[in-house]
């Protein structure tokens, strides 16, 4: 704790981020274990859970000097392995609600190009989107219920409760490195979050050019994909440091709806090359698809508004 007239140390800022986050995460918990049946309150607490072990995991590789690093390491890898986890189920509910809206969508549009041969597309599309959205409901509900059991698996395992102690102990006493801890926020923590900040810059200035004539190129979601990954560590640094993130946040949203729309192209995708499945069938998986694709790039274009904002005219 801070001394009465004296600055926030370095240790006093982080411990106070790790606390809340940890706070957060048993709330979460005591949520989830209490929701019994209700799916939606249940869903929510997962979420909550997911969020605050992010942001726990993301400072301890930020900011590890600053701690134990021996501890940082070991609870930063159970933590991101509960994330995963836990991210699994809702992905794959989600993926199947955004496919099921689109091919709604879709399926009433009159802009949707025909099929060779065939000048009516929207009916063409009518025919063939209930069987697509069955094969998808198949197929989605299979790997959720897989990722549910998955789920159940690890929040019963002796693994996820030694997890659950760490954060209880993090709730009130956060290891620290005797030195880092007493150093001045702007010595330490700032520099440290600085070097997040620098490769983020880099990937993005890696990524393909982005432009409304550019072509959506699937090849380059993995670099998409760690942007995403890069800019959300270093929103977490930023609010552990109690700086406005509310641009940041803006850019993670757009980079979410790019890596919901790219993964809910390649599940139509894999739905389409399902054997034996009907010329109508595979149409509207393909309609699907193109329409993703174009949902991804769309959320590319809007990532680059953000982060490079055309200048006012004075």
């Amino acid at each position: 704790m801070a001394q009465p007239n004296h600055d926030p140390t370095a240790g006093d800022v982080l411990g106070a981020y790790l606390r809340s986050q940890a706070t957060a995460f048993l709330r979460g918990l005591r949520v989830h274990e209490e929701s019994g049946s209700d799916a939606a309150e249940s869903s929510e607490a997962a979420r909550g859970l997911r969020g605050a072990a992010r942001r726990i995991a993301g400072s301890l590789s930020t900011f590890r000097v600053v701690t134990e690093s021996a501890w940082a390491d070991s609870l930063r890898t159970e933590l991101v392995w509960l994330s995963s986890t836990l991210a699994d189920e809702h992905a794959y509910a989600a993926r199947l609600s955004r496919l099921m809206e689109a091919l709604q969508r879709l399926s009433a549009s009159p802009e949707v190009p025909a099929p060779r041969g065939n000048a009516a597309s929207a009916g063409a599309l009518t025919v063939g989107s209930a069987r697509a959205g069955a094969l998808l409901e198949r197929q989605l509900t299979l790997a959720r219920t897989r990722a549910h059991s998955a789920t159940l698996q690890a929040l019963g395992s002796s693994r996820f409760h030694a997890v659950a102690d760490a954060v209880a102990v993090l709730a009130s006493e956060v290891p620290l490195d005797a030195v880092a801890a007493r150093g001045r926020v702007e010595d330490v923590l700032v520099p440290l979050a600085a070097v997040t900040e620098d490769r983020l810059g880099s990937a993005v200035a890696a990524l393909p050019d982005t432009g409304a004539s550019t072509p959506y190129s699937a090849h380059a979601d993995g670099s998409w994909h760690e942007v995403r990954r890069l800019l959300r560590v270093h929103r977490y640094a930023r609010e552990a440091l109690g700086a406005d993130v509310s641009r940041l946040a803006a850019a993670g949203e757009a980079l979410d709806v790019h890596r919901d729309a790219s993964e809910a192209a390649t599940a139509s995708a894999t739905a389409a090359r399902t054997p034996r499945i009907a010329p109508a069938t595979a149409y509207a998986l393909g309609v699907l698809h193109a329409d993703q694709r174009h949902a991804a790039l769309a959320a590319r274009l809007s990532f680059h508004h953000i982060w490079h904002p055309v200048p006012t005219p004075s």
